[in-house]
């Protein structure tokens, strides 16, 4: 029996003149977040090689003078000062959207302005992926090397970089390179830091997720501390709600509260274990603007609007040995 339906779409057909039906919805599914950029503190460059001093005071002397004694020999203050620098690296996310894709009615929409807000927001990912790297800091020869910034990947080193002094680098105790982490172990890291700088209060760890979950862990009690003994969650219940809580945003050391942050995965170090973590002191770093993150339109040659946004900075590490690394943590 023939009846007019709406699984023949051959042309003609019963079913050639049913509409389509788009939603006037977009969805981008992708981690923006960029915790480090966003929560650096920004200063304006002046050159495309931001340079800074460190130092360092003596050990205290516990000597007494003797009575009488005249003061004949004298001390360089500034005999360990060292200078520390960064390279600017120039970051740029271009659009363009044709006359013709402008005046059409589209989903989402697909216009000028939304292609810059999503160049905004690739570039600040951009940006972030390379705060966090491991990529050392490279000089423009004109032969195909560009000006590159060093991540904290490379300044949090123990053994380097070569141009950082061994006394202003970060010490090997503050770093986990690989194996279990514990809870003894964090507690490890945070007391080197102390030992340091003296001050350990104010830290926030940059971790990505599987680092993070094995962080949120600490809020189970394991009598022997290796992930071995039987595990007994703490958990905080009011009565009022069904709702039970173990991860971990405030951890309350003995050398002062750490705050925990995600680490946008997309702009991680690591891409494959996500297992990478910075302990990161917030006076101690901060972002160098030669030129600040802005938008720029460039002129309609006939084709449709298009621009670009660009930002050119460098990464300030005032003293490495200010900070704490985690990588390769294995359960």
């Amino acid at each position: 029996m023939a009846f007019s339906n709406n699984y023949d779409q051959t042309n003609p057909g019963s079913g050639v003149s049913n509409r389509e039906e788009l939603t006037d919805i977009l969805t981008i599914l992708a981690p923006e977040d960029t915790p480090v950029l966003s929560s650096a503190t920004k200063t304006k460059g002046t050159s495309s090689f931001p340079e800074w001093t460190v130092d360092t005071l003596s050990a205290p002397n516990t000597s007494g003078i003797a009575e009488g004694a005249d003061v004949t020999t004298f001390t360089d203050k500034f005999a360990n000062r060292a200078r520390l620098g960064n390279r600017v690296q120039k970051f740029r996310r271009d659009y363009m959207v044709s006359d013709i894709q402008e005046a059409v009615d589209s989903v989402g929409p697909a216009k000028y302005a939304q292609a810059e807000t999503k160049a905004m927001m690739e570039i600040k990912r951009d940006i972030e992926a390379t705060l966090l790297s491991a990529n050392d800091r490279s000089t423009e020869d004109g032969a195909g090397t560009v000006n590159g910034l060093r991540g904290l990947g490379d300044w949090i080193d123990s053994a380097g970089p070569s141009d950082v002094p061994a006394d202003y680098r970060t010490p090997s105790t503050s770093i986990h390179a690989s194996g279990a982490f514990t809870e003894t172990i964090f507690n490890d890291l945070i007391t080197s830091i102390f030992r340091e700088n003296g001050s350990s209060n104010g830290l926030t760890l940059v971790a990505d997720t599987a680092l993070r979950r094995v962080i949120s862990d600490f809020a189970r009690l394991d009598p022997d501390g290796s992930g071995s003994g039987t595990s007994i969650r703490n958990v905080n219940y009011n009565g009022d709600s069904a709702k039970i809580k173990l991860s971990v945003e405030l951890y309350h050391s003995d050398h002062g509260i750490v705050s925990i942050v995600n680490m946008n995965p997309i702009t991680s170090p690591n891409t494959a274990d996500k297992d990478v973590g910075y302990l990161l002191n917030p006076e101690y770093y901060g972002v160098c603007e030669l030129i600040p993150l802005s938008t720029n339109s460039l002129p309609n040659l006939g084709g449709g609007e298009r621009g670009y946004c660009d930002a050119t900075l460098s990464l300030i590490v005032n003293h490495p040995g200010a900070h704490g690394k985690i990588t390769d943590v294995t359960a």
